[in-house]
């Protein structure tokens, strides 16, 4: 049985936040959500917001303990990146990425 939960439009770069999501990959869900708690990263906080979504998720659809929870998968893609543009010298511009993640976390019933 899989528990699955999204996260969309994450305001942090997807290179930053796969260094948080690759602490939790194949962890019991309690582990996880230690390890997410005591983690100095920026990305952690909303990462660890989705566990418990997604732990919650499993509570109130299937009636699974979070003991019984493992994080089977955690995948960070691309979401859309917003261009905006720093003055500099002599008239000219230089790009600025401002990239966004997108998440998706699947836990799994271990019996």
């Amino acid at each position: 049985m899989e528990i699955k939960a999204k996260l969309k439009y994450l305001h942090i770069a997807p290179r930053k936040t796969r260094a948080v999501a690759d602490v939790i990959k194949s962890k019991p869900a309690a582990e996880a959500e230690v390890l997410l708690k005591f983690l100095h990263r920026r990305a952690s906080a909303p990462i660890l917001k989705l566990l418990e979504s997604a732990i919650a998720n499993a509570k109130h659809n299937f009636n699974i303990e979070k003991n019984k929870l493992t994080v089977k998968s955690i995948r960070v893609d691309q979401g859309p990146v917003m261009k905006r543009f720093m003055p500099r010298a002599r008239g000219m511009a230089a790009p600025i990425k401002r990239r966004q993640s997108h998440v998706s976390i699947i836990l799994t019933a271990n019996d």
